[in-house]
C-alpha cells in the first residue's frame, strides 16, 4: 500500500502525467506501420490478439518447470527450500512476469480509451484485480477472466443506475466468499460435472 501510494503521488506531481487531468488523446497509430488502429474493428482484433497471447504466455509458464516449482512453493515452501530451490528468486520471477503482463494490459487500456488517469494507479485498482481473481477462482486460468468480465459488467450496468457500484460489488464478493470458496469457476471445476469434463483446479 505504501509503495502504491508513493507511485500515485509521483504520478500526481509528475509533469508528463498532467496530474489530475491525466494523459489524454493517446494516439493509436498504425500497428507495424500497416494496420490502422484507429479503425474500430482493427482495434478490437488487436486487443483480442493481445489477450490470447497473454493467456498463452500464462499457460506456458504454468506448464513449464518454472511453473511446477512455483506450485511446489505454494504447496510447501519449506520443502521447496530443502530441495535446494531459491524460493525468493522464483517468487521474484513470478512478480516480474505479473508486472510485465499488468503493464501490457495498462498500455492496451490506454490505447483503447485513448487516455490514462490517476484512477489507473490508485491502490483500489490492485484490490479490484484481487477481487476479480477471487470471484472467478484462484488456481484456475479462466477464473480471473470470468471474474473480470463479471466485475466490469456489474460496473458498466450499475453506472447508469442509482445503485452504489462499490456496495453491490462488495455484496457479490461476500456471497461468493461465503458460498463459493473456490470462486465461481473453481467451484464448477471441482463439481461432479467439472471432474467428468476433465477440468482441474491445481493450475
Amino acid at each position: 500500500l505504501a509503495l502504491s501510494q508513493m507511485f500515485f503521488f509521483f504520478c500526481l506531481q509528475a509533469g508528463f502525467t498532467h496530474g489530475e487531468d491525466g494523459i489524454q488523446s493517446v494516439p493509436r497509430g498504425r500497428l507495424f506501420g500497416i494496420i490502422n488502429l484507429n479503425d474500430t474493428m482493427n482495434m478490437y482484433f488487436f486487443v483480442l490478439a493481445v489477450f490470447i497471447i497473454g493467456l498463452l504466455i500464462i499457460w506456458r509458464f504454468i506448464n513449464s518447470p518454472f511453473g511446477m516449482i512455483l506450485k511446489s512453493i505454494r504447496e510447501n515452501e519449506q520443502r521447496a527450500i530443502s530441495l535446494g530451490y531459491s524460493v525468493s528468486r522464483y517468487k521474484l520471477g513470478a512478480f516480474v512476469m505479473s508486472a510485465a503482463l499488468t503493464g501490457l494490459a495498462g498500455g492496451v487500456k490506454a490505447l483503447v480509451f485513448q487516455f490514462a488517469t490517476l484512477t489507473d494507479v490508485q491502490w483500489q485498482m490492485s484490490g479490484e484485480v484481487i477481487l476479480m481473481t477471487l470471484l472467478g477462482g484462484i488456481g484456475t486460468l479462466t477464473g480471473p477472466v470470468f471474474g473480470a468480465g463479471l466485475v466490469v459488467t456489474l460496473q458498466n450496468y450499475l453506472a447508469t443506475s442509482d445503485f452504489p457500484v462499490t456496495i453491490i460489488t462488495g455484496v457479490v464478493f461476500m456471497v461468493c466468499v461465503l458460498l463459493f470458496r473456490r470462486g465461481l469457476v473453481g467451484e464448477f471445476f471441482a463439481s461432479k460435472i467439472g471432474r467428468k469434463l476433465g477440468f482441474r483446479t491445481d493450475s
